[in-house]
């Protein structure tokens, strides 16, 4: 492969492959995030870096908002927001820089981590998720 041309994918460049990695990943995993938005951005702000305790943007690849599909009983519909999905970019490409791992696979396993243990799925629930996901690659 010819690297002298290549760029670092772009945000729209790691939507279209979060995307991809969501479509899959199980129905019935995906069903639990009610349809989300998938949000690329270059860093997490600053806000959500304090309240998580994040010591760097560097820090956090991904985050889940929303209520989803276990819990939307509880909340009441009016003026909910959707579920959101956020990557962030750079942290990602930094992780990507230092591993041994593919790009899609890391986006992946963000996006499992991040509706997994917002559910209260354990580790090895996630990983089974993970390992049908890669079969389905």
């Amino acid at each position: 492969m010819e690297w002298t041309d290549r760029l670092a994918p772009d945000l729209a460049d790691l939507e279209r492959l979060a995307e991809e990695s969501f479509a899959r990943l199980p129905e019935a995993f995906r069903a639990l995030a009610a349809q989300p938005v998938i949000r690329v951005d270059d860093f997490p702000t600053d806000e959500v870096l304090a309240e998580l305790g994040a010591e760097s943007e560097f820090d956090l690849l991904g985050l889940f908002t929303g209520v989803g599909m276990a819990h939307a009983d509880a909340v009441p519909r009016t003026g909910q927001m959707p579920n959101v999905i956020h990557l962030y970019r750079r942290p990602i490409l930094d992780y990507w820089a230092e591993h041994e791992e593919k790009l899609g696979a890391i986006v992946t396993h963000v996006l499992v981590h991040e509706i997994g243990h917002h559910f209260g799925l354990s580790d090895d629930d996630i990983e089974a998720i993970e390992a049908a996901a890669a079969a389905e690659a």
